[in-house]
């Protein structure tokens, strides 16, 4: 049977009045945030919870409210201590009153807060990411991957309206050495609860030009440690760690480094500072080149003075050895004229003096003939006439085709040694220093003789330089030695 039968007020009222005398005083409460909301009054409203020690399951959850006036306090002494904004998934240590009321039900009403206490627990979540991050050996790989030379195609993580954001584009656009940079910029929110799904997006739209960046930068215009507290986020670093291009962070932080600051390929403290590391590493290069350059001029004008060295040499080597070659093949040539005529000659009197011996022997047959018997006489004349005409004949051949091979022998020989003088004539003309001088190289002269070395000369000397066309007089002012 039912004894008692009490209205809900009544039920209400009497659970007021039991909370009210059980807690008559404000007491600390340790709770993690699950929901917070702030009307247009200024009132901010939350919903506090409990989990397991070991899990994610909710074990106990309660309603709080700080009103306005509180709130404006709490508020900015809460970020400004613990430089994290008050939000949902944040651990923290209230005073409260317990309150209950009949048409409402049981709330807190937060009175103060100990930001102690969250900076232990912000400090410990901290450290179990980074330790988680070390765990799983993946803190360091976007470190491990190689950053171009030249980085020049940028992808930025930014909001387009940060400060930051136009201060990074105007330094790497209008750099003093006009290096030019192709830069893309990806929108996202870089600050509050969206920041960590909206960089990642980012990060993924990215990643889709993979092949055409050679970097990603994530950068904003500063602010306060609270508003970057999203950039300790274990999602957003793992994600890093396993992006395949280099990220440089440039995201304000004024003292201690965000875990995704730790976990980038390279960390800097402001967006400007990120614009002019991009922008040193291109003027590094161009000095390199330079250096190059101005390494390559040197050994090419050390290869030309030696040149003209070797040329200087040959020229004096060679010029005296051309013309005594020439002189020796002329010597050589006459001596051949002078032999050939002289067997000539010899020839000739040889032929001449078997003429005059045939002549002779012919007419001492004729006078022995003579004596023959008159009808023999033009037998015998005709025989002898006969016999001289052939003697004659094989003669006269004979002495032909010596001459006509002694001919062919003087044209060959001749001809051998023209060809011979051609091309010694030919290496002198190549040799010949005017020839050379025409090619554009020059000869220096101190004193009427070739200069071939800055220690025989001091300044105010006169040098001469000799042009292929014309010669030119020089004052030396200063003299550069080369090692």
């Amino acid at each position: 049977m039912i004894n008692e039968q009490l209205k809900l007020s009544e039920l209400n009222g009497r659970v007021k009045k039991t909370i009210g005398d059980s807690f008559t005083a404000p007491i600390w409460v340790i709770g993690e945030i699950s929901e917070l909301k702030i009307n247009r009054n200024g009132h901010c409203y939350l919903v506090l919870i409990e989990k397991e020690e070991n899990g994610d399951s909710i074990i106990a959850q309660a309603k709080a409210t700080i009103w306005s006036y509180t709130f404006r306090m709490l508020q900015p002494y809460f970020e400004s201590t613990t430089g994290q904004q008050l939000t949902e998934g944040l651990k923290v240590l209230v005073s409260v009153s317990v309150e209950f009321h009949e048409l409402y039900g049981f709330s807190l009403n937060i009175r103060d807060i100990d930001p102690t206490y969250s900076l232990g627990d912000m400090a410990r979540r901290r450290r179990e990411i980074i330790t988680r991050l070390q765990t799983e050996g993946v803190a360091d790989m976007n470190k491990e991957l190689t950053l171009p030379t030249v980085p020049q195609k940028i992808a930025i993580i930014s909001s387009s309206t940060a400060a930051g954001y136009q201060d990074f584009v105007e330094q790497l656009t209008h750099n003093p050495n006009k290096y030019k940079f192709h830069i893309k910029l990806f929108p996202a929110i870089m600050q509050g609860n969206q920041a960590e799904t909206s960089i990642i997006e980012a990060l993924e739209r990215i990643y889709l030009y993979e092949s055409f960046f050679d970097a990603v930068v994530i950068i904003r215009g500063g602010g306060s440690q609270a508003d970057l507290s999203c950039f300790d986020n274990y999602n957003l670093a793992y994600f890093i760690t396993q992006f395949p291009l280099p990220i440089i962070t440039g995201i304000g932080h004024e003292k201690d480094d965000s875990i995704v600051d730790m976990v980038a390929h390279t960390r800097l403290k402001t967006p400007t500072a990120v614009a002019e590391f991009l922008i040193s590493g291109v003027a590094q290069f161009d000095g390199y080149l330079s250096e190059l350059k101005t390494q390559f001029f040197q050994s090419t004008v050390e290869l030309i003075t030696d040149a003209k060295k070797e040329i200087d040499h040959f020229t004096r080597t060679i010029i005296p050895k051309a013309k005594e070659k020439i002189a020796l093949v002329g010597n050589r040539l006459n001596q051949t004229i002078w032999k050939f005529d002289t067997q000539v000659k010899k020839f000739v009197q040889n032929q001449n003096y078997q003429l005059g011996r045939t002549e002779e022997l012919l007419r001492h047959d004729f006078k022995n003939f003579s004596q023959l018997q008159l009808r023999g006489l033009e037998k015998t004349t005709r025989t002898v006439s006969l016999n001289c005409r052939n003697i004659i004949l094989l003669n006269s051949d004979l002495l032909k085709r010596k001459i006509q091979k002694s001919e062919k022998l003087v044209r060959s020989a001749l001809s051998e040694n023209l060809h011979y003088l051609e091309l010694s004539r030919q290496k002198a003309l190549l040799t010949d220093p005017a020839k050379i001088l025409s090619r554009g190289y020059s000869i220096t002269t101190f004193n009427g003789r070739a200069l071939k070395d800055t220690t025989l000369i001091t300044e105010k000397s006169i040098i001469e330089t000799r042009l292929f066309k014309g010669n030119i007089i020089s004052e030396i002012k200063t003299i550069v030695k080369n090692d």
